[in-house]
């Protein structure tokens, strides 16, 4: 029990320090406003897609966006598809918030298959070109978070 109230302590400690320098971003050195500027997108776009694909705002049928190929991996119909990964997005969307050098490797692993999906739909291949930048941007994201993500330690 020690070692779980330890790990939450570490993980407030850290969160509270990235959210003072996002809030005095201009104090800090342009690398780490790099980073800050990743960190808070890559968590909030895997948020907004995975909590959309319930609620349906930005995009109406999110089905039209699945390769056949996906329907058939994933148990259930097109819509139970769309729902599962969009709990898979808000866990990613976690992940990266709260251990951004693995979550940043994960969500650079997803965004290519998504990209994979929507270049096997065909008439995607920018929204594929576009999920291929993120995973790039999430690399990226997940390196940078060895040098400017508060750790204790």
């Amino acid at each position: 029990m020690a070692a779980i109230t330890h790990a939450w302590h570490d993980l407030v400690h850290d969160m509270r320090d990235e959210f003072h320098d996002i809030a005095t971003i201009t104090k800090v050195d342009a690398a780490r406003q790099a980073y800050l500027a990743l960190w808070i997108t890559l968590f909030a776009l895997p948020l907004l897609f995975g909590v959309d694909k319930f609620i349906a705002v930005m995009s109406g049928s999110w089905e039209m966006y699945l390769a056949s190929w996906v329907t058939t991996a994933l148990p259930g119909t097109a819509a139970t598809a769309v729902m599962t990964i969009g709990v898979v997005e808000i866990l990613l969307a976690i992940a990266v918030l709260t251990m951004p050098r693995i979550g940043g490797d994960l969500l650079a692993v997803w965004m290519v298959l998504v990209a994979v999906s929507l270049f096997s739909v065909g008439g995607f291949v920018e929204l594929g070109v576009a999920a291929l930048a993120l995973g790039v941007c999430a690399l990226a994201m997940a390196r940078m978070s060895r040098v400017y993500h508060h750790q204790e330690g």
